[in-house]
C-alpha cells in the first residue's frame, strides 16, 4: 500500500471514534437539558426521570456504534494481526453486551418480546401484511 493510505485511514478511524465521543456526549448534555425543561414545566419527577434514562441510554447506544465501527476498520485495515483482531472480539462482545443491556432498560422488556406487546389488532394486521 502507498504510504498515504494507512495514515487516511487512522485519520478516518479517529474521525469516527470523535464522533462517538461527541454523540455521547452531546447526548449527555441534551438529555439533561430536557430533564430542566421537563422539570420547569412542571412534569412529574417519575416521568422526567424516565425520559432522561430513556434519551441517555440513546447517546450511549448511538456512541457505542460509531466506537465499534472505528475499531473495527482499525482492527481490519490498519492492524490485521491475530492478537488485534482478538482483542477486537472482547471490545465488540463487551460493547454488544453493553448496548443490549442499555436496550433493555430503555424498553423495558427484552428484544424478543417487541411484538408480544403490541395490540393485538397491530399483530393481526402486521401478520395479514406478511411482515
Amino acid at each position: 500500500m502507498d504510504d498515504w493510505f494507512p495514515q487516511a485511514l487512522r485519520l478516518t478511524t479517529r474521525a469516527i471514534e470523535m464522533c462517538g465521543i461527541a454523540i455521547i456526549v452531546l447526548g449527555t448534555l441534551g438529555a439533561t437539558l430536557a430533564v430542566f425543561w421537563q422539570l420547569l414545566r412542571g412534569r412529574s419527577g417519575e416521568a422526567v426521570f424516565n425520559l432522561y434514562r430513556s434519551n441517555l441510554g440513546r447517546a450511549i447506544l448511538l456512541g457505542l456504534e460509531f466506537l465499534v465501527a472505528a475499531d473495527i476498520i482499525n482492527t481490519v485495515a490498519i492492524e490485521p494481526s491475530l492478537q488485534s483482531l482478538l482483542i477486537l472480539g472482547g471490545i465488540v462482545l463487551i460493547r454488544t453486551f453493553l448496548s443490549f443491556s442499555l436496550e433493555v432498560e430503555i424498553e423495558g422488556r427484552w428484544p424478543w418480546e417487541r411484538h408480544k406487546s403490541e395490540h393485538p389488532d397491530k399483530a393481526l394486521h402486521r401478520s395479514q401484511l406478511g411482515s
